[in-house]
């Protein structure tokens, strides 16, 4: 039982709204905390180990804290193995305890679920320790966990807006600065809608780390002719005048991540201005680059966000999160949520061959702590 424990820890899911892929590029992101989160229910105890047990699993694991590096390869408790590595690590002595993990972000949809395991964990860990550290630097202790033991080059956006995310507003993240400013969310008579593909992704196995080498060369090669301190930072004339010193895969990866930030800046002044139509437009420019530019769609996100931008009135619509699989989100106008759903989920799934889910998406606080009996803080 929940109140057999003496803290609830949670952090936030995400949704990035624009700024795809260019996290790791040190450029500028504007993700959002989601009400959907991985709450922690924690109990400090005397014994050398972390009993863990999930809401929605009948097993539980042990994990020896004398021993955290032999957890790579467990099933659902590989990410919190991470967390108390990194904290061990940091110099944290990490207490025994008994942990409930109950997580609403759906897994695999590219709403950062496992940053808000990582994040909710950590901040659970170095409570029951006395250890006080601030949101940003639980998401980079977060971030430093998934890097270093789950194996996942992760840029800083996901970590960040899942323990530093406010209700109702955006992030503007500046990646290689942690520079960030919060932008209200302005949607008027429209909605976000997240669409899950319901295909699972997995950024390890898969092409995200690829991305990232693709990205590093790139900016590698062009740092012989162009003084820039990230790819974020080269401006399109540049990629172009030395365009030679890529080839055809080197030079699309990065005319996405150069284009994408000149998006996103264009995407806060529309924000700033309550312009949805222009935002739209570049939700779906973003879509566009993400797919033929830096490959990272598929052909269920395709289907998904063309449905979507098809739909009278849905004004823009793209893929977000990692790619390979996860969710798209668009903004609805509010009084037509109902039908957008049902036309372009039947669509989805007359060319996919099965279901996407919906959610519409309640932007909330990040990181919050609740001594269980007591007011949240």
């Amino acid at each position: 039982m929940k109140t057999d424990f003496e803290y609830a820890v949670s952090a936030a899911g995400r949704v990035n709204i624009i700024g795809e892929h260019v996290d790791y590029c040190g450029g500028k992101v504007f993700p959002a905390a989601l009400s959907l989160k991985n709450t922690i229910y924690i109990k400090k105890t005397d014994a050398k180990e972390i009993v863990l047990s999930w809401s929605d699993l009948p097993s539980s694991v042990t994990l020896d804290l004398s021993s955290l590096e032999s957890y790579k390869n467990v099933p659902h408790a590989s990410y919190f193995a991470a967390c108390a590595d990194v904290l061990q690590k940091s110099g944290v002595e990490v207490p025994g305890c008994v942990v409930l993990s109950d997580c609403t972000v759906p897994f695999g949809a590219g709403l950062s679920s496992s940053a808000a395991i990582e994040v909710s964990f950590i901040a659970a860990l170095l409570l029951i320790a006395g250890v006080k550290k601030s949101p940003v630097e639980i998401a980079l202790l977060a971030q430093k966990a998934e890097r270093e033991y789950v194996g996942t080059q992760c840029g800083i956006m996901d970590q960040y807006a899942s323990a530093c995310g406010k209700k109702d507003a955006a992030l503007l993240l500046s990646c290689d600065t942690l520079a960030c400013k919060e932008v209200p969310l302005r949607l008027g008579d429209c909605a976000l809608v997240i669409a899950n593909t319901n295909k699972p992704h997995s950024l390890v196995s898969g092409k995200y780390n690829e991305r990232r080498r693709e990205t590093a060369e790139a900016f590698e090669r062009l740092g012989t002719r162009v003084d820039a301190p990230c790819l974020a930072a080269v401006k399109e004339e540049e990629l172009e005048r030395n365009k030679d010193l890529l080839s055809d895969v080197l030079y699309k990866r990065a005319k996405h991540v150069i284009e994408e930030v000149a998006r996103v800046e264009r995407a806060e002044e529309a924000m700033e201005k309550g312009d949805l139509a222009a935002l739209g437009a570049l939700l779906k420019a973003s879509h566009a680059s993400l797919r033929d530019l830096f490959e990272v769609t598929g052909k269920e996100l395709d289907a998904l966000a063309a449905a979507a931008n098809d739909f009278s009135e849905c004004l823009g619509s793209r893929m977000t999160g990692g790619g390979f699989g996860g969710s798209t989100v668009s903004i609805v106008k509010k009084s037509a949520i109902e039908r957008f759903e049902k036309e372009v989920g039947a669509r989805y799934e007359r060319e996919i061959g099965y279901k996407a889910s919906f959610y519409i998406a309640e932007i909330s606080d990040g990181l919050t702590i609740k001594k269980l009996g007591e007011s949240e803080k």
